[in-house]
């Protein structure tokens, strides 16, 4: 099959309509017209082109007459005659399919064996708001959309450096998605971009509905049963600007609100805007009561089950932990349950219409809750503990890693309810020996801690006044390590 235009304008225009499926689909626009008195035809999808801006070109178009200009139709003639700035040519089939079903308008002449693309689309969005699960007191409103256009302008307005780069591929045989990747050019470390992007265009796949996600499972690399995040999410252009002054990349795929920041430690997500948006000292504070819930989310429920099953480790001054009465019920299947119903609870929040949420609770704390207790399915010191895990989960800035964390507090109650303390010692081995394997993109997964790093951990620790954050993270290889000029010099 000819994969290229031909000069013949009827051949082009029964190929392209057929492709498109016009006539079957009612949203493919195919309108003919005449230009400097030779055959044309706009292809377009209805949806993505205004009616006023398709009429407008059109206009343009009839306005060309053959007398002035002559008979041939050039990329310049029309680069005049269209008052449109993007615009070019192309021959292939496949392009002028993919130009179409991308939103822009393709006009093809008779006698001509290329297509014109006008790029005139606009697409269906919402505009900037802030994100739900980022949430600042202090700080910007706006927040990624579904339009790569607009998240590209975002970041724009927050980076305003010519050494900027967004490179653009096409993923999906089908779904043909928009991937961009940026970085600062004199910034970040060359060999990393050269990876992300090779993964990228290596991507073989029909088409990738979940965007960001489907997109991460085929470059992180390593096994994706591993159920750490290796890269990290957010709507916040402020905080993809940060990421991109430090040297990482940031990954944006159309249709998606999240973009992908690449590569992380653990330590990425377990920091927050709010901290950078209030003083240092205060960050400080937010910072190790974030720290504080990250860890009790973590070993609260499985330290209480080890000294409930086993009081003898207790001191005498500890002795009131653990329940009076057990019940019919061992320990660790209440914790089980109980974890259960927390996720049962937020699944349920989540496909639950805004107005009902109240209800919601109500049925939770009073007819679950206080049922469950009265009948002695749950004792309440269950119920306490579980919910000081779950308010250190949803004090996890990272859903991802909040979630990673609770599979992980599951495993450590599990082994501990049936093998007590070295269950629980050899369970906590594991997991941070599989943290120790974990790497994103050749980082390591625990930098600063593995390897050491002084310097590193103090700005983890502590929120340094923003004077003080000269250096960009070394596990990243940046080109330019220092972020203040002559900071490099005085350092040495």
């Amino acid at each position: 099959m000819d994969d290229f235009l031909k000069r013949d304008y009827q051949a082009n225009l029964s190929r392209l309509k057929t492709e498109l499926g016009e006539g079957e689909s009612f949203d493919v626009v195919a309108r003919q017209i005449k230009v400097m008195g030779k055959k044309a035809a706009l292809l377009c999808i209805d949806g993505f082109v205004k009616d006023e801006i398709l009429t407008e070109v059109m206009e343009y178009l009839l306005l060309l007459k053959k007398e002035i200009f002559g008979a041939s139709i050039s990329k310049t003639l029309l680069a005049k005659a269209i008052p449109y700035i993007e615009l070019n040519t192309v021959k292939e089939i496949d392009k002028v399919l993919h130009s179409v079903l991308s939103g822009a308008i393709a006009l093809i002449v008779d006698g001509c064996d290329e297509a014109f693309i006008i790029d005139a689309r606009t697409y269906p969005a919402r505009e900037p708001a802030e994100p739900d699960i980022e949430r600042v007191v202090r700080g910007s409103r706006d927040g990624f959309t579904e339009t790569l256009v607009f998240n590209t302008a975002l970041l724009r307005r927050r980076v305003r450096d010519n050494r900027l780069r967004i490179k653009l591929f096409t993923v999906g045989q089908r779904s043909k998605t928009d991937v961009c990747v940026c970085y600062l050019q004199d910034v970040c470390n060359p060999d990393l971009v050269k990876t992300i992007s090779e993964r990228i265009q290596n991507i073989n796949v029909d088409a990738i509905p979940m965007a960001e996600k489907s997109v991460e499972e085929f470059i992180v690399g390593g096994s994706n049963w591993n159920p750490y995040p290796r890269v990290r999410y957010t709507e916040r252009p402020d905080v993809a600007a940060v990421h991109l002054f430090e040297g990482h990349v940031i990954i944006i795929v159309d249709t998606s609100p999240s973009v992908i920041i690449a590569p992380v430690t653990y330590f990425h997500h377990v920091q927050h805007a709010e901290e950078y948006r209030q003083e240092p000292l205060i960050g400080l504070y937010i910072r190790w009561i974030r720290f504080f819930a990250v860890i009790a989310s973590l070993i609260v429920t499985p330290l209480w089950l080890l000294f409930a099953i086993s009081p003898e480790l207790l001191p005498q001054s500890l002795s009131f932990i653990g329940p009076k009465e057990v019940g019919e019920v061992p320990l660790l299947l209440q914790f089980v349950i109980a974890e259960i119903s927390i996720d049962l609870l937020r699944m349920a929040a989540i496909h639950t219409p805004s107005p009902m949420t109240t209800a919601l609770g109500v049925i939770a704390a009073l007819l679950i809750g206080q049922i469950a207790v009265d009948i002695g399915l749950l004792t309440p010191e269950v119920i306490l503990y579980t919910a000081v895990a779950a308010v250190g989960q949803y004090c996890t800035p990272s859903y991802e890693l909040a979630m990673a964390n609770r599979l992980i507090r599951i495993f450590l109650l599990i082994v501990t309810g049936i093998f007590k303390l070295p269950g629980l010692i050899i369970g906590a081995v594991l997991v941070f020996i599989s943290l120790i394997m974990t790497k994103s993109f050749g980082v390591p997964y625990l930098w600063p801690v593995l390897p050491f790093n002084y310097r590193a951990l103090k700005t983890i620790l502590v929120r340094l006044p923003v004077t003080m954050q000269n250096m960009r993270p070394e596990a990243l290889k940046p080109l330019d390590k220092s972020r203040q000029p002559g900071t490099a010099e005085r350092s040495r």
